[in-house]
């Protein structure tokens, strides 16, 4: 992946970074930050804050390269991942989060240990470290690390602690208030980058007349049918479930933001402007790398699709930008990562050993966010042996940690009767299976092209683990845990306006558009 950079785009990333520390340390120069601040930003986040920063944390450099990678190679399928996003967004708006603010949880872990008890708790307080410093930190930094080294000639390592340097500075200073500010200012240079760009490619496209070049069956398809071994629509429909619920609805780095609200309704509609975004990803992200295949689909490969329209349409300065929107996205997933890091350990490892005053809190979170930059460091060389592509690699970790997590927080939202026993066991023995199964698939153990495609992989886990909940639950048949409120016991403030009801509506309607017009 080699860019040519003229002076004035080195200019743009030295401003881009200058800004980036502005908005990272601005919190820090204007008050110290108490350990509420830290971990939860005071609850005091607005919509806008919520919506943009989780946008921010969820664009990574998968969003960039993987998702073009995906375009250029499959198509519109890719778009998927992004347009079924707003059914488990969803979700979290109107179910998730009122149960989460009622009981009044600082943490995921926290609501299974109000749920299902201390067992169930501590499992997913490792379970949840261990996924951050995986999927969140590790891959990430493993696909930025690739792209920045390529781009500025340098090696993995120096690429990869680079990162980490600059994320782990503002992120242990200014704590969850740092990172929702410089993922607001981040997620606009990612947006703007990306529909300039877009812009470029397809301007170009239309002027070389390459626009009615053939292209391969189901290119503009949604739906797949089994004949694509990887992305039918029986695996997307299936498979992407599993994932999507752990993700949006279940996952410490994406739900801290929206606990971290002003109140339940700004959280709300952040959750709502997050799934708006949603709609154009895939118009920025995965509709470039389509275009890259008419313009240079014999020239280059689908991991450097991105690469490559940056190299060819984009003129000097706005080049750049690019390359500050790559770093912009790298950066913003890793500082969030190592928060979410820091608040599990700090309140839920910490927290159970002694009682911790709040001068403790920071100085406590603040080493753990550096302890985990310099996990996620060995991870990312240790993901560089595995061999598979970078979106195989995220999306495979996801999809593979997945299955336990969406069984049991499934069953605790909208299963009262779900037995303990049972919910300790997907978690033990499911979360020990997966554990396995993720590291032999990242390490193609026993042989590469021995395991399924993840999606249909996280299906049959699901499946397994699901029936073993069921069964545990109807063969003890105790009474409900954990007094878990119903929907119609949530009270006002709790639950989904009809204004809220009504922009659903409007996007399901969009959706629904999208789907029939790509069909």
């Amino acid at each position: 992946m080699k860019i040519t950079l003229a002076g004035i785009d080195y200019l743009v990333l030295f401003i881009y970074v200058v800004a980036l520390f502005i908005f990272g340390f601005y919190l820090k120069s204007r008050r110290a930050a108490s350990g509420t601040d830290i971990f939860l930003g005071g609850r005091s986040l607005n919509w806008w804050q919520i919506g943009f920063s989780m946008f921010s944390a969820n664009a990574g450099p998968m969003m960039l390269i993987g998702l073009s990678s995906l375009g250029f190679s499959k198509g519109v399928v890719g778009a998927n991942f992004e347009w079924l996003a707003w059914v488990f967004l969803m979700l979290l708006a109107a179910f998730f989060i009122p149960r989460y603010i009622a009981t009044g949880i600082s943490t995921i872990p926290q609501f299974l240990l109000w749920r299902y008890g201390r067992r169930s708790y501590n499992f997913l307080v490792i379970y949840s470290l261990f996924s951050i410093l995986f999927v969140w930190l590790g891959s990430a930094l493993y696909a930025g690390g690739l792209v920045i080294s390529g781009i500025f000639r340098c090696s993995l390592l120096e690429a990869v602690l680079l990162v980490a340097v600059i994320a782990t500075s503002y992120t242990a200073m200014g704590g969850l208030k740092a990172v929702v500010r410089t993922g607001v200012f981040q997620s606009l240079i990612i947006i703007v980058s990306s529909c300039l760009l877009t812009v470029l490619a397809l301007g170009k496209t239309i002027s070389t007349h390459v626009w009615n070049t053939p292209v391969p069956a189901d290119f503009w398809k949604l739906l797949h049918t089994d004949r694509d071994p990887e992305y039918s629509w029986m695996a997307i429909f299936a498979g992407y479930p599993v994932v999507a619920v752990y993700y949006w609805c279940a996952d410490q780095t994406i739900v801290q933001k929206v606990l971290a609200a002003r109140n339940v309704r700004q959280g709300q509609y952040g959750i709502l402007l997050l799934a708006g975004l949603k709609i154009i990803t895939p118009f920025i992200f995965i509709f470039p790398g389509i275009l890259c295949w008419l313009l240079y689909g014999n020239s280059t490969t689908p991991d450097n699709a991105y690469v490559t329209l940056v190299n060819n349409l984009m003129p000097p300065g706005l080049r750049g930008l690019c390359i500050a929107a790559l770093i912009a996205a790298l950066i913003d997933t890793v500082s969030a990562g190592l928060n979410s890091f820091s608040t599990v350990f700090t309140l839920d490892v910490i927290g159970q050993l002694r009682p911790l005053q709040e001068g403790d809190s920071i100085r406590i979170g603040r080493w753990l966010t550096v302890v985990a930059a310099l996990l996620s460091v060995g991870i990312a060389i240790l993901f560089s042996y595995s061999g598979k592509s970078l979106f195989e690699l995220t999306q495979g970790l996801v999809s593979i940690l997945a299955p336990p997590l969406s069984v049991v927080f499934l069953s605790g939202i909208f299963w009262p009767r779900t037995d303990r026993l049972g919910a300790e066991l997907v978690l033990f023995g499911g979360g020990f299976v997966c554990l396995v199964v993720g590291f032999c698939y990242v390490l193609n153990y026993p042989y590469k092209g021995y395991w399924p495609h993840f999606l249909l992989l996280s299906v049959y886990l699901f499946i397994g683990l699901a029936a073993v909940m069921a069964s545990v639950t109807v063969a003890r048949r105790q009474p409900a845990t954990g007094a878990l409120p119903s929907v119609s016991g949530i009270s006002s403030n709790l639950a989904m306006s009809r204004g809220l009801w009504l922009g659903w509506g409007i996007l399901a309607v969009i959706m629904v558009i999208i789907y029939i017009v790509l069909n």
